[in-house]
Formats: C-alpha cells, structure tokens, sequence
C-alpha cells in the first residue's frame, strides 16, 4: 500500500515541482511551457496506456500482429482466449515450442500449436503439414486441436489437417477477425 502512496505522491508532486522551477527560471513563459508539456506527457500516457489495456484485453490491430514473434503469438492467443472464457494453460516450458491448452465452462478443450512465424518469401516454400505434436493427454472427445499461423496454409496444410481429425488450422485472416472480437465459436472452430 505504501508505494501506492508514494507513487500517487509522486504523480502529484512532480509537475508541480515542475511548474514552479519553471515558473522561477523563465518567468510566465516557463509557466506556460510546463502546462503544454505536461498536457503533451498526459496525452501521450493516456494514449499509451489505452493501447496496453486494449492489448491484455485480447484485442489486437493487424499492424501489432504482424509485429509478432513466436512467443508473441501464444501470448496473444492466450489473452484471447481469455477474453473468450477459457482458462488457458502454457504448455511452453514443457513442449519447447508455443503450446496452449485451454478449457471453457462447457469442459470443451483446445490443444492450440503455432506455425513458426517466417518472413513470407520463406512462407511460400514452405510445405507439409503443420508442426503439431502430441502434448502428452490422452485425446478425448472434447479437445480439439488448433494451429495458428500469421500467413496462410498451403493445400498440402489443409489436406493433412482434415485426414487428421480434430485439426483446426487458423490463419492470419481468421486470427485477426479473432483479435477484432469475434469468438473461436463464430469462426467455426471449435467442435
């Protein structure tokens, strides 16, 4: 609680201090500078902050997900899937690779891998299926299996994911209507 205080203190303090050094050193002048700086500093701060927000809200622009690495990407994937209701759990430790579970209120499961994220002149030699290992659960009826990728999948993609079973790809325009706030459900996703 103290540094709360502190930093509210702080917050405070600071550009009144500010304000009244300025105030002294350059007369009214100073004065006016120092309110046009701090409007520019809370502005900015502000803006700043409701980007963050809106991120750990599992709402992503398309410019911030093609900015993405890897581990970006389950991050992301995972503050979505929370915004969606599903606990999620990082299996990335133990697999090596980006790997989520997740589990809703009606006991559905999801198994969610990631493509690695390549530039798209390597993207478009790229063939066979998607890197999608066991994860070590037994399958169940209610897991379902998702691979995310930033591009698109190739035919030879689509043709593996559907002879396995249970292997949802999603794409880069798929993910990003995700981001925008459309559910696993509306894209058709989940079984």
């Amino acid at each position: 609680m103290l540094p709360a205080f502190v930093g509210l203190g702080l917050a405070v303090l600071a550009p009144v201090v500010l304000l009244v050094w300025l105030y002294r050193t350059l007369g009214v002048g100073g004065l006016v500078l120092g309110v046009v700086l701090i409007a520019v500093a809370t502005t900015a701060g502000l803006r700043l902050r409701r980007t963050v927000v809106r991120r750990r809200g599992g709402r992503y622009t398309p410019d911030e997900l093609a900015r993405l690495d890897d581990q970006g990407l389950a991050v992301a994937a995972a503050r979505i899937l929370r915004r969606d209701g599903w606990r999620v759990v990082d299996l990335t430790v133990r697999e090596g690779r980006p790997r989520l579970y997740a589990r809703d209120r009606q006991g559905r499961e999801l198994d969610v891998a990631f493509r690695p994220v390549v530039t798209s002149d390597e993207d478009e030699g790229m063939s066979g299926p998607a890197p999608l290992r066991e994860a070590g659960r037994p399958r169940g009826d209610r897991l379902t299996r998702v691979v995310v990728h930033l591009g698109g999948y190739s035919r030879a993609d689509v043709l593996w994911a559907s002879r396995q079973g249970g292997v949802h790809l999603l794409d880069g325009r798929q993910l990003q209507r995700w981001a925008d706030g459309d559910t696993l459900d509306e894209l058709g996703l989940p079984g």
